[in-house]
């Protein structure tokens, strides 16, 4: 037969907890502490984020301090060669490089060997070295760079025969005035 539990006592706080198995109250224990864990640590994230919105108050209204403020520019002193080099540096950076590949090419025949291309840009001048199986054929060359609507003017400027070649062609040098578009 098994055993009955008569208890006539009224129930009070004390009674509960002498009849509550150990391990609930091991659990309800562990409970109460990752609760107060859980409060601590979310309390540290709060004091965090408002210290942190505090620094951001102060690093926006230093950034609207300095934004009102005037920067001054610190001056640098450039030498004339440096400044000279630089200068020249951007002139050939600003060669109307395909224009005058374009407009040389289109006034170039077969007959015609073209060997250099210096172009200096402070003058707007193109020099080119070519060279031609004929007199006819350099100076047929000379009036079609004429004829190109970019160079407003075109000289011959020396031409001689080449001895060291067994062809002898005739090696000419012509110089180009381009016009700025």
């Amino acid at each position: 037969m098994k055993a009955v539990k008569i208890d006539f006592a009224t129930g009070s706080v004390r009674r509960a907890l002498f009849h509550t198995h150990p391990l609930v109250m091991l659990l309800a224990g562990a409970g109460v502490l990752l609760c107060a864990s859980v409060a601590y640590a979310s309390w540290q994230l709060a004091q965090q984020q408002r210290h942190r919105a505090a620094e951001l108050g102060q690093l926006r209204q230093r950034a609207a301090e300095q934004a009102q403020r005037p920067r001054e520019v610190a001056q640098v002193a450039i030498a004339p060669v440096q400044a000279q080099f630089v200068n020249s540096a951007i002139g050939q950076l600003n060669l109307p490089w395909r224009d005058l590949q374009d407009a040389v090419l289109a006034a170039t025949p077969r007959q015609i060997a073209l060997l250099a291309l210096e172009p200096e840009p402070r003058k707007q001048l193109l020099k080119l070295t070519a060279e031609a199986k004929s007199s006819d054929d350099m100076v047929a060359y000379v009036a079609q760079l004429k004829q190109q609507e970019l160079f407003s003017s075109v000289t011959l400027i020396r031409h001689e025969i080449n001895e060291q070649d067994a062809n002898r062609p005739l090696r000419f040098q012509v110089e180009a005035i381009w016009q700025a578009r």
